[in-house]
Order: C-alpha cells, then sequence, then structure tokens
C-alpha cells in the first residue's frame, strides 16, 4: 500500500507515524514543508519519496503535490494526524478521489456548533451551544440560558483561545477579545460542571479497534489558567469496568453519527450533576503525548496500530491492561529562568514506576502557563493500580517544585 502521509518531520512525534507505517509494510511519502535536506536521517530511511510545499495547509500547493505523486505511482491513503492539517487534508484527498476521511465528517469533527448540532440531532447529549459572529446574538444566548458560559474559536483544539465567562462584563470582554465584534464567528456554550476525561479509539470502517480512557485532574480550562497547580492526566487500565460502559457507548454514538469510518479519535466528555455531556471530538489522535502513556501503560505500539488500521484492516496485538500511566506538568513558581528544583531526588526514589521525564536544566527560560502539559518540567509514570498512582502524582505534585527568576 502506498500512504502520503503529511507531515511527517514536525512536530517531533510525526515520525513516529511514518516509522510506524513503513514497519507493517506501507510505502510512504511524506509531504512537509521543511527541505528535504532537513529530513533527520532516520526519518528519511523511512519514506519512499518526498514533497516540500509552502504550507500544508494551503490547499493549492497540497493539490499540486499530490497530483505530482500521483502522476507517478497509485495513492491508496492520504493521511493527516495534526488537528489543524485535516481540513486541507481532507479537502484534496476528496478532490483526488483518494479513499479516508470525508470533507463533511472532518468539518464536523472541527467546528464546534456544527459538530453539538449534529450530535443533538442523534440523540447525544450535549452543552447547550450556539455559533455566531453576531455580539447581540451572543448576548440574547447568554440571557437565555445564564452563566458561566464557554466562548471560543469555531475549530479550536482543547483550551487554546478559550474564555470563561461569569457576567455580563467579562462576555463583553470575551467578546471584543475574539474578535466577535469584528467578524469572526465563535462557538458560545452552556459551561457544564463535573469532571472532565477523554475517549481515545482507532476505528476500521467505523467499527472500534482499539479503545483507552483517560482523566483530567483538574479540568483543562482550570489547568491551562491556573499557575500553583501541577496538572495530571491519568489513562486507566480499568477500561472494561462497568462504570464506563456509558463512555464508551457515547463514544460509538458519535463515531457512528459523525461517519468517522478508519482513522485515531480524540473525544473529551464531562460527568457531573447533569450526567455524562459529549464536550467535543477530532478525527485524530490525542495530543500531549498521550498515546506513549498507552504504549506504556498497555505494552503495545499504538502507533503501530493505527498504521494496521490503515494498511491492513486489522490490529497486530491487544492492549495488556497491566498499568494505569500518567503525566503531571510541574510548573516553575514564576516565569523567568530555571534556577533550581527542591525535592527533585524523589524522582530517583521511584525507580520502575517513572516511565521517562523532562526536565529543564538551570538556566532554561520557562514558558508561560497555557503553554499546556509538556511546557516546562514533567514526569510520566506507571502503576498496575490507578488509586496507587493517582497517589504518587500527587506526591510528586506536592513534593517537586520548580523555581525560577
Amino acid at each position: 500500500m502506498h500512504v502520503i502521509f503529511v507531515e511527517p518531520c514536525f512536530p517531533y512525534n510525526q515520525r513516529k507515524f511514518v516509522r510506524a507505517l513503513r514497519s507493517v509494510g506501507a510505502r510512504v511519502t511524506g509531504i512537509g514543508e521543511v527541505p528535504p535536506e532537513s529530513i533527520p536521517a532516520e526519518t528519511k530511511s523511512w519514506l519512499h519519496a518526498y514533497e516540500q510545499v509552502p504550507s500544508v495547509v494551503h490547499e493549492e500547493s497540497m493539490m499540486e503535490a499530490v497530483k505530482r505523486i500521483q502522476a507517478r505511482e497509485w495513492v491508496d491513503r492520504l493521511e493527516a494526524t495534526v488537528e489543524a492539517h485535516i481540513m486541507s487534508t481532507a479537502r484534496v484527498r476528496e478532490a483526488r478521489g483518494i479513499p479516508g476521511t470525508s470533507v463533511q465528517t472532518s468539518f464536523l469533527c472541527r467546528d464546534k456548533p456544527a459538530m453539538k448540532e449534529a450530535l443533538r440531532k442523534a440523540g447525544v447529549p450535549c452543552a447547550q451551544s450556539l455559533g455566531s459572529d453576531s455580539p447581540d446574538e451572543i448576548r440574547e444566548f447568554a440571557k437565555s440560558i445564564g452563566y458561566p458560559l464557554i466562548i471560543k474559536p469555531r475549530d479550536a483544539a482543547g483550551a487554546a483561545g478559550t474564555w470563561k465567562v461569569s457576567n455580563d462584563e467579562e462576555l463583553e470582554s470575551a467578546i471584543h477579545e475574539s474578535y466577535a465584534d469584528r467578524g469572526a464567528s465563535v462557538a458560545v456554550e452552556e459551561f457544564i460542571e463535573g469532571h472532565e476525561g477523554f475517549y481515545d479509539t482507532i476505528t476500521v470502517g467505523g467499527k472500534i479497534m482499539h479503545e483507552f480512557i483517560t482523566h483530567y485532574y483538574p479540568g483543562v480550562l482550570e489547568a491551562m489558567r491556573t499557575r500553583w497547580i501541577s496538572p495530571q492526566f491519568i489513562t486507566t487500565n480499568r477500561v472494561d469496568a462497568e462504570s464506563y460502559d456509558e463512555v464508551k457507548a457515547m463514544g460509538k454514538k458519535v463515531i457512528d453519527a459523525l461517519g468517522i469510518g478508519t482513522s485515531a479519535t480524540h473525544m473529551e466528555w464531562f460527568f457531573g450533576p447533569k450526567g455524562l455531556k459529549f464536550s467535543e471530538i477530532g478525527c485524530r489522535p490525542p495530543g500531549v503525548g498521550a498515546w506513549d502513556l498507552y504504549c506504556a501503560a498497555h505494552e503495545m505500539d499504538v502507533y503501530k496500530e493505527w498504521a494496521m488500521a490503515i494498511v491492513h484492516g486489522y490490529p497486530s496485538e491487544r492492549p495488556s491492561r497491566r498499568y494505569s500511566a500518567g503525566l503531571i506538568n510541574l510548573r516553575p513558581d514564576q516565569d523567568g529562568r530555571i534556577v533550581g528544583y527542591d525535592n527533585i531526588e524523589l524522582l530517583d526514589q521511584l525507580g520502575p514506576a517513572i516511565i521517562d521525564h523532562h526536565i529543564p536544566p538551570v538556566g532554561s527560560p520557562t514558558q508561560p502557563v497555557e503553554a499546556g502539559y509538556m511546557a516546562n518540567a514533567w514526569v510520566r509514570v506507571r502503576h498496575p493500580d490507578y488509586d496507587q498512582l493517582r497517589h504518587l502524582l500527587d506526591t510528586i505534585g506536592k513534593t517537586v517544585k520548580a523555581r525560577a527568576r
């Protein structure tokens, strides 16, 4: 099988998808923005061919690159795994007659108001929402629904560019900062109180081949706005527990309703006083190294399993479910440069429980809180018992401190 893979070099983990495709027997042609001579030697060894474009989100350039490749040989699949690349890839894929995720499905997985409208029609419980470029319409929605509300770009991923508003003054500020008062269309949603997690799958023809469930501590919006918190996310090895049946049933319903075929998926959900509520889904893998946690927790190569789905349509192995695994982000106490760490020796004491870690050396510049879970220092840990793993991560967060000035 010949697979075109979009942007094989950046971000760093993109090369893992190329390696996986090659390992299951695919010929892989890359389309990317870096010059061919800048491709790392190992990644280059996995590529059958390569086309450079000015931008992988510039559809005309992508179209011409795919035409050149198709003029040389048959193309079976055109794949992208980064959220920002999904729509341009889908449009080119459909225009060139290549199988894969459709433009309609890609649009519904990118545009939050359209996504929720489609899912409400399918009976999936969602927050009340509105897509609008009218400040007056947004104000009326706020008046009818009440506060708090969430305002974010229609195609946002995670908490990027997201505002939580609790009163009229904050609403006006968010309308201005989101450019909704200058013609930008935004998603406005009812704020759902509750625990937040995500349900990830690899699907083949709309059927779930692999599934994983992960929890946030605390929720993403709070984590990305509060410096003192050392935020965590933990993937569980209790996926088969009865308590997750409702989440898994919702995930299957969402995949069916949006017409997701052979793809990775990443679905966010909330559970609280209003019950289980759908948040959003992407037809791509999760970010911030979540698949690396799945690999460590379930003793399998998840990247290879994705490639098996794309190339062969069946799995090559099953998850062991032996471990739960989690990541904790250790933020510096202020912005500036790292001057040291308190109690860093704890990581050595935890020994085999530590999967890996990133501890920027003294003198390194800090990154802001909103840069995410893998900005600054982080540690990944695994343990057979989910509750004991939570205790370990909490201990790390309370004990190991990054200092800056």
